[in-house]
Order: C-alpha cells, then sequence, then structure tokens
C-alpha cells in the first residue's frame, strides 16, 4: 500500500532527506573535516610542521598514557561496580527497584564537574562536612583527590551508571526458558550465571566498557577540578591549559592533540566491534524475561548493600555540596553560627557573570533541544521506513559529534568559525552562537535515539490511510506522525536539556565575556577559590535538574520503554 502511493511524494521526499544531509554534514562532517585539515594541511597547504611539534613533545605523551591510565583505570570501577549491580537489580527479587534505579543513575546526569565539586567538599583537610564531624585531617595535608586514583575513582563512579544501563537491557531481554533450563539440570545459580547469563551478556557488557572507556577518555570535568590543581596533565586538559594560555595561534597544535583523542576514543569503539565479530552472540529462543533468582534470608543485606552504595556515592557528595554552600567561607564548619545564605544571594542576584550563565544555558539548552526536536522528527522517520546508502550514512554521521570527545568538536567549531561565516560576512566567533552550533552538533543523536525508538513502536496504518487519502508527506508528518512520537521527541528534548544545562566540556573553549554558561562559571569559581559561591551554583542547577528528572514520572506511562535512563 506505502509504495503504490509513493510516487507524488517523491519529490517532497528527496527535498528533505537532500535537505537533512547538508544539515547533519555541516554539523558532523564540515567539522571533522575542518579539524584534520588544520592539523594536517593548515591553509589547504600539506604540512606535518604541526603534528612534528606536537607529537615530539614530552607533555603530549605524558597527557596520553595519564588520558589512557585514568580510562581504563575509571573504566574497570565503572564494570566493576555497573555490572555487579545491573545483575542484581535484574535477576533477583530485590524490593523498591524503582527508585533504586533512580537513585543509582543520578551521577549520569549530575555533570562531572559538580560531581568533582561535591567529593572535594567532603575529602580533604578544609572540608566543612568532616570539621562539622571532627573528622578533618590536620591542615596542610594533601587533599588524596587531587591525583591519578582521585580522577580514577570519580570517573568511575560517574560512569557505572552507563554500564548498568547498557547491561540492563540486554539482560532485561534473556529469555527465561535458558535460566531454567540450566537450574532444572542441577546446576546452582551461580554456575547458570557464570555459564550462561555472561555469555549471552558480552555485546551489552562490551558496548558499556566501550562506552565508559571513551567518556573517561573525553571527560574534562573530573581531571579539571583535580588534575590540574594535582599537576596531574590529561589530553582534554592539555587542550584547554594550551588554548586558554597561548590564544588561536596554536590551533594547529591543540588540531592535532584533538585528533590524538579522537583516535583513541574511536581505537575503544573499534576493539567493541572487533570483539563483537570474533563469535555469535545471537539468542535463537524468545519468550518472556527471566524469573528473578529469590535471594531469601540474602535479601535484605543485598537491599542494604545496594542503597549503602547509592547513599555513598550520591548523598554523601551532595550533603558535602550543600554543606559548604551554607558556611561564611571554606574550611569553616557548618554551626548555628556560622550558616548562611549569603552565597545562594550573591550568585542570584549579585553576581553578573552568573545571572547571565542561567540566562545563557537556558536559552541555549532549550533551543537546542527545540531544534534538535525539529530535524530529529523527519530524520528518524526516513531512518526507521525508509533504505538507502544516504541514509546509512547519516546515521553514523549524527552519532560521529557525540562518540568523540567534546573537546574535538569544539576545536573544530573554533577553526569553523575563526573566521567570518563565506558569504554572509560575519563572524559568530566569541559569541553565544558558537556554543549553540557546538550542542546542536553534538546532543543531536540525543534527540534522534529517542524518536527512532518510538518510531520502532509506531503501527504505520494511520499514516497509510492518510496516504490512500490523498495526504502529502508533509501534512502527514504534522497531523498524523508528529503527535504519536511527541511522547518520545519530548523525552529525547529533556535529555538535551539536562545534559546541555550543565555542559562543561564544550563551552569550556568556546565561551567568551558575556557568553558564560553554567559549567563555566562554576569551574572559574572553583579554580578562583571561591568554593562556597561554587557550591551553591552547583546545588541551584542541581536542583533544576532534579525537579525535570521528577516531573516525568507525572508522564512516566506516555513514554517509550528505555528513552529515559532514569526510568525503570
Amino acid at each position: 500500500m506505502a509504495h503504490a502511493h509513493a510516487i507524488p511524494d517523491g519529490r517532497t521526499e528527496r527535498a528533505l532527506i537532500y535537505g537533512l544531509a547538508l544539515l547533519v554534514g555541516l554539523l558532523s562532517i564540515l567539522p571533522l573535516g575542518r579539524l584534520l585539515l588544520e592539523g594536517f594541511a593548515p591553509g589547504g597547504n600539506p604540512s606535518l610542521t604541526a603534528a612534528t611539534t606536537t607529537l615530539s613533545a614530552d607533555i603530549t605523551w605524558r597527557a596520553t598514557r595519564n588520558s589512557i591510565e585514568t580510562a581504563l583505570g575509571g573504566t574497570l570501577i565503572a564494570v566493576l561496580v555497573g555490572g555487579t549491580v545491573a545483575i542484581i537489580v535484574s535477576l533477583t527479587d530485590i524490593r523498591a527497584r524503582n527508585a533504586f534505579v533512580f537513585l543509582f543513575v543520578l551521577p549520569l546526569m549530575i555533570p562531572p564537574q559538580i560531581t568533582a565539586l561535591a567529593w572535594l567538599q567532603v575529602v580533604g583537610p578544609a572540608s566543612p562536612m568532616l570539621k562539622m564531624l571532627g573528622l578533618a585531617p590536620p591542615l596542610g595535608t594533601r587533599n588524596p583527590l587531587y591525583s591519578r586514583e582521585g580522577i580514577i575513582l570519580l570517573l568511575g563512579i560517574q560512569y557505572a551508571p552507563l554500564v548498568f544501563l547498557t547491561l540492563r537491557a540486554g539482560l532485561r531481554s534473556l529469555p527465561r526458558e535458558l535460566i531454567e533450563a540450566g537450574l532444572s539440570a542441577g546446576a546452582r545459580r551461580l554456575t547458570v550465571l557464570r555459564t550462561i547469563v555472561l555469555p549471552l551478556m558480552t555485546p551489552p557488557l562490551v558496548a558499556g566498557i566501550a562506552l565508559a572507556f571513551v567518556s573517561c577518555v573525553g571527560n574534562f570535568g573530573i581531571p579539571a577540578f583535580l588534575g590540574i590543581p594535582g599537576r596531574y596533565p590529561v589530553l582534554t586538559t592539555l587542550i584547554y591549559q594550551r588554548l586558554s594560555g597561548l590564544g588561536p595561534g596554536v590551533l594547529g597544535e591543540v588540531a592535532i592533540l584533538s585528533v590524538l583523542i579522537g583516535a583513541i576514543a574511536m581505537s575503544g569503539i573499534l576493539l567493541q566491534d572487533f570483539m563483537l565479530r570474533r563469535a555469535d552472540y545471537r539468542i535463537t529462543t524468545t519468550s518472556i524475561a527471566a524469573r528473578p533468582f529469590e535471594l531469601r534470608r540474602w535479601r535484605l543485606p543485598v537491599e542494604i548493600g545496594l542503597w549503602t552504595l547509592s547513599l555513598l556515592v550520591v548523598v554523601l557528595p551532595l550533603a558535602g555540596l550543600i554543606i559548604t554552600s551554607l558556611v561564611t567561607a571554606y574550611g569553616v564548619p557548618l554551626n548555628a553560627k556560622t550558616a548562611t545564605l549569603a552565597n545562594y544571594a550573591y550568585v542570584l542576584f549579585d553576581y553578573a557573570a552568573a545571572k547571565r550563565a542561567f540566562v545563557n544555558s537556558f536559552a541555549l539548552s532549550a533551543g537546542a533541544a527545540l531544534i534538535i526536536v525539529v530535524v530529529a522528527v523527519p530524520l528518524a522517520y526516513f531512518l526507521v521506513w525508509r533504505r538507502s546508502r544516504l541514509l546509512r550514512f547519516l546515521n553514523i554521521a549524527a552519532e560521529l559529534p557525540y562518540a568523540l570527545p567534546g573537546v574535538v568538536l569544539a576545536i573544530a567549531s573554533i577553526l569553523i568559525f575563526l573566521k567570518p561565516i563565506p558569504l554572509l560576512g560575519f563572524s559568530i566567533y566569541n559569541t553565544v552562537w558558537i556554543i549553540f552550533f557546538a550542542y546542536v552538533a553534538r546532543f543531536l543523536v540525543l534527540g534522534l535515539r529517542p524518536v527512532v525508538s518510538g518510531y520502532h513502536q509506531l503501527d504505520r496504518a494511520l499514516e497509510e490511510a492518510a496516504q490512500v487519502a490523498g495526504a502529502g508527506l508533509l501534512r502527514r508528518m504534522v497531523t498524523i506522525i508528529l503527535p504519536l512520537v511527541a511522547p518520545a521527541a519530548a523525552a529525547g528534548a529533556l535529555l538535551i536539556f539536562l545534559t546541555a544545562f550543565n555542559e562543561l566540556t564544550v563551552s569550556a573553549l568556546l565561551w567568551s565575556s558575556g557568553a558564560e554558561t553554567l559549567g563555566v562559571v562554576v569551574f572559574s569559581l572553583e579554580q578562583g577559590g571561591d568554593s562556597t559561591y561554587a557550591s551553591a551554583l552547583a546545588v541551584l542547577t542541581l536542583i533544576v535538574t532534579f525537579a525535570l528528572m521528577l516531573s516525568t514520572l507525572l508522564l512516566a506511562k506516555r513514554l517509550p520503554q528505555g528513552v529515559l535512563p532514569w526510568r525503570d
């Protein structure tokens, strides 16, 4: 039926596909191409000067080694914690599952720089929380988080929910009969887990490992807060320091550093593909989900362990952050005499940069979410319901800016917009518009994935009926398709807003006076020694984040399963 009436829509469909291809090309292919051009052919003339200078510097390889070490260490912790929790939550009969999942995935929605800031308020000789409890080490003691181990620990905490979500998605589809066959043959539950469950879960586990590794490599917030004071450089902080210290004159060198980060990140993705091609992990049987293992007398101890873990990695640092935001000065214990709301009053009403940052972050996040949804609805329509080489290429291209570290996209954006835009004659460099471009490019896939999931769950009967009645493609999209995928599109928009609202990795390299974002202002306050103000601003941003996450529970029944990470 659909093919019989496809011809009248042919011209409109081709125009839409080519228009979307041009847009995705501008957002994805152009930045990466410009980055490679600057690194290896600046001005259009092939040259290896920048590559030779950068790759012969000792600091480059020191930062590279540190990046790989922290990424591997953070990934190991994330896999051990996230994988263990995923198995327990998915395969056992623990209670209060929804509430636990919501709490456990919170670190994924908290920006890395706020995670680092929160933990710094808990650990160290000046910690107001430790001083209040009388547990603070002597003044002058080095904060243990200013180290390689501190960075690894916080990266592991940050991305354990990522591994949890990836592995849990696979565990949900594990057929019951495979597990019951093993149990009925006399195997113990641990044997079934080792010989049946884990081998079948290799694809999602490997995917989780690759995602965690790439995320750790590209993380800027945690190494910036912990590594810069601790003089432990990684590639992302090295690029930031080079660019902020020497300016656009080092763009060729930082382009090479960005390519180096991209190569490390892509090696993780390529290794994932190689490992999954070596064996066939398809499940030929289908059934309802596996029945949970009964923990019996172990249920309460396991539940206590899980909740204790979440309280330690979520509630403890947030409590430290709140306590610091309420004291008159950093290092002062919280009590009736030192408690104050002056820090909140300052960042809300007196500090001009914070007020601008709130406006900028709201506008940039909401604007990017709106534009991406407008693009994602028609793009997902063609990706799901049409087949062509161009569309397959667009699907991959849309993933690139998010798969690669954000610093790579930031440097590429600077290279594109450093000079006035051809034909238009004006420049968006040093304005909020360059940040807006980077946000739309980076977060396009966050809006696209939920909409694609929404299309996969739709019955095309309504659209085909409208097509038979003579409705054109654009009219069908507006009157039939958009209302049907609106919940999924709204979920994607919310994910984009929450991710962009506190973003730092991209904006740290693109901001300018008057174009600050919340992530940049929190970072600047902490780097300037104003921890109480930084903590107050961080708490305010987290209140907005939590409120929006909780608001989705009101719409839970209308949203496709799996599009929001904090929904069970």
